[in-house]
């Protein structure tokens, strides 16, 4: 077994999902969770309360990531607090959808600051530490839409593909002081979005995935699990595709 015990993981979005999930599987590793979510108190509360019960070194913070004053004061606490970070969880992020022509620009802003804005904020933010141990993981949760795309999610589908662009550049600026930066892009996974969808569009989307099913959460986690793991050293720039073979 794998132990992660001393290392802190940051996870975005930690409190339901698929961030939850990640979470359960270092908690599962003995690693310190640091917990990111931005409005949902009473989820946090919830898991605080959850995994605390059953000893796990869980922490939750607040915090907007598509605020860049935000994440600053968050990473001076989280430097005051744990002194470093050994594994970032970028997962944080948001669906708004409209096709093009109609589409706000606050639709617009809101995804792209979010899910690239906030992914570049909390990388930013991460590696000062990282590079002063000259050691870090970096995981960015993205999607396949980044390049299948999907009609009326020109905003989700620029973000995500952004995403892989800030990934792979940093991935090479950072290389040399071992840390690696990865994307895990999930397809079609078994989320509160897809139990909140009717039952005909459920079977739309599953009769496009070849395995012929969704993914769980718990599949996503063993993904970015593997990639903050020893096992994934020499790996970094890479999009590992957990979609059922989309």
């Amino acid at each position: 077994m794998i132990d992660f015990s001393h290392k802190k993981v940051v996870i975005t979005g930690a409190t339901r999902g698929i961030g939850k999930a990640i979470a359960e599987k270092f908690i599962a590793h003995n690693a310190t969770i640091i917990g990111i979510y931005h409005a949902n108190y009473e989820a946090a509360a919830r898991m605080s309360e959850q995994y605390q019960a059953k000893g796990a070194d869980l922490t939750l913070y607040q915090c907007d990531v598509a605020d860049p004053d935000a994440v600053s004061k968050l990473y001076k606490e989280l430097e005051e607090t744990h002194g470093t970070i050994d594994v970032l969880v970028n997962n944080a992020g948001i669906r708004n959808d409209a096709i093009a022509a109609l589409m706000s620009s606050d639709q617009w802003r809101s995804v792209i600051d979010i899910n690239l804005g906030g992914s570049f904020y909390m990388a930013k933010g991460a590696i000062p530490l990282m590079l002063k141990q000259k050691y870090g993981r970096i995981i960015m949760i993205t999607s396949p839409v980044a390049w299948l795309g999907i009609a009326g999610q020109t905003n989700y589908g620029a973000a995500k593909a952004g995403q892989i662009g800030l990934m792979r550049s940093l991935a090479k600026e950072v290389a040399r002081k071992k840390i690696t930066v990865n994307c895990v892009a999930p397809g079609f996974i078994e989320t509160e979005l897809i139990d909140s969808i009717d039952e005909k569009l459920r079977e739309s989307y599953r009769k496009m995935v070849p395995m012929n099913r969704f993914g769980t959460p718990a599949e996503v986690a063993e993904a970015a699990f593997f990639l903050a793991s020893p096992y994934a050293s020499y790996i970094t720039g890479a999009v590992l595709d957990i979609t059922g073979g989309l």
